[in-house]
């Protein structure tokens, strides 16, 4: 799997099925809401920022913050947390706020049943 490439990347408004997501830069941007995960169908693909989306690194998808980003995420039901690194852009589905790799799913625990209500705080920016 290529590693790397990509670029620092904040973007315009935009609009899926009807939302409109406002990508900005929210130092002390702290959320619980629904995660869910991606994998195969995405494995190999280029993410919103250029680099290639490996489902076996921790990273995840995040509509609007910058990216690449640092945020670090809990699992509510069980307090495990893991540091991830944003690159990609989505969920699209209402009431969820963060899609993980199938590897950051695994290390939260939430693989098997594909969503869970967790906690979302930004770190920073992430080295390209």
């Amino acid at each position: 799997m290529p590693k790397g490439g990509g670029q620092f990347k904040l973007g315009s408004p935009y609009v899926v099925a009807g939302v409109q997501y406002v990508p900005r830069h929210e130092p002390r941007y702290d959320r619980n809401g629904i995660a869910s995960w991606y994998g195969e169908d995405f494995h190999g693909r280029l993410t919103a920022n250029g680099e290639v989306y490996d489902m076996d690194a921790l990273s995840a998808a995040h509509p609007t913050l910058p990216l690449p980003s640092m945020v670090r995420v809990t699992n509510l039901a069980t307090g495990q947390t893991i540091d991830l690194r944003i690159n990609d852009r989505g969920p699209f589905k209402p009431g969820r706020i963060i899609d993980l790799s199938r590897r950051a799913a695994h290390s939260l625990g939430i693989l098997r049943q594909g969503t869970a209500r967790v906690r979302v705080r930004y770190l920073g920016p992430a080295p390209l």
